[in-house]
């Protein structure tokens, strides 16, 4: 048993980067993995790794040592997880990491239904902008979009959800309401700061030829949320690009009208976004990581919040936002026939 023990703190120690880590992912306290990689070394007649205040490295002992038991490892946890699984109530921890929005809007308010079906599960949800590291964080199971994608990960497209550019009815009655893209040069346009490298996110489009393009803007306001991003473009700040699950209910209420739709003769319209469920790769799939990818990809299939743009919205009182509509009607949002449409995604 004390072998055993040694050898999990030994290979989270070095998966993680630290004995800490190790620790925190073993559910014990730092000294007692030491003293269990100690005990490990002194079996064994050698050290295995090289401590300091900085820095964790393997001796030449230690990676050969490692190379043959971290396969053994993972086949312990996979067997104790197929034993739970075998008993008719998989268990164990999931930590899920998804962007600040999309986790907020479409993941949180999953959990309580799958908790319900696996009460022993235990769920912890972290909403954070930025690609994180599955190993040295413990999470076993990130939310992405394709440009976070990494190489190492596995990675499942769970959703497709419409982007939309959408300015309130006061700022499209200041400013007029674009139909191009190179018209958002003219208009003041709200921007997502990536919080990891401080990059802009760029506005892609799709043009009625099919083609990508994105454009320059004329950026007023930056945000690194997008729900602030949300409140200021109901405010009538200017011009924002949001997902569907966050547009939605401003949509619904007419607090917020949206852009560059076929049906206005619009040149081209928001690309999508794709979002991934994305975890490392190993022999087998643990049961709980299992059954939470298949829920999500079966919750999110047709969620009402990742749908194409809505068929009705409240109009807009100011005339320049829907043109030949009167005050007070609900106006039908529809593609053109002849259109490439972005939202119509291939499972």
């Amino acid at each position: 048993m004390d072998t055993l023990s040694g050898i999990a703190a030994f290979v989270k120690a070095v998966e993680a980067g630290s004995i800490a880590a190790s620790a925190r992912q073993l559910g014990i306290t730092p000294a007692s993995a030491g003293q269990a990689i100690a005990r490990l070394e002194a079996s064994l007649g050698t050290r295995l790794l090289t401590r300091s205040t900085r820095a964790l490295a393997l001796t030449e002992a230690g990676e050969l040592y490692f190379q043959r038991v971290r396969d053994l490892q993972a086949q312990l946890e996979q067997a104790r997880a197929d034993v739970a699984a075998f008993s008719g109530e998989p268990r164990g921890r999931l930590r899920i990491a998804a962007s600040v929005a999309f986790g907020r809007h479409l993941i949180a308010p999953l959990l309580p239904a799958f908790a319900r079906a696996h009460p022993r599960i235990q769920l912890e949800l972290t909403l954070a902008d930025r690609s994180v590291d599955h190993v040295r964080e413990e999470f076993d199971l990130s939310i992405r979009f394709r440009a976070q994608l990494e190489p190492g990960l596995i990675a499942r497209r769970i959703a497709t959800a419409p982007m939309l550019f959408c300015a309130s009815p006061d700022y499209l009655a200041r400013a007029g309401r674009p139909t191009r893209p190179e018209q958002l040069q003219q208009h003041d346009c709200l921007g997502f700061r990536l919080p990891v490298d401080g990059r802009l996110l760029p506005w892609a489009f799709i043009t009625r030829e099919g083609e990508r393009i994105v454009p320059e803007l004329k950026i007023s306001c930056l945000a690194n949320d997008i729900d602030a991003l949300a409140a200021l473009a109901i405010g009538g700040m200017g011009i924002a690009r949001l997902g569907s699950f966050v547009a939605r209910e401003p949509l619904r209420q007419g607090l917020l009208l949206p852009l560059f739709l076929a049906e206005d003769e619009a040149q081209a319209v928001a690309e999508p976004l794709e979002f991934f469920a994305c975890w490392r790769e190993r022999r087998q799939m643990p049961a709980p990581l299992r059954l939470f990818i298949d829920y999500l990809g079966e919750a999110l299939r047709e969620h009402p919040a990742l749908e194409a743009p809505p068929t009705r919205c409240c109009a807009a009182p100011a005339p320049p936002a829907w043109p030949g509509s009167r005050p007070g009607r609900a106006q039908s949002l529809r593609w053109a026939d002849g259109w490439p449409h972005p939202y119509r995604a291939s499972a």
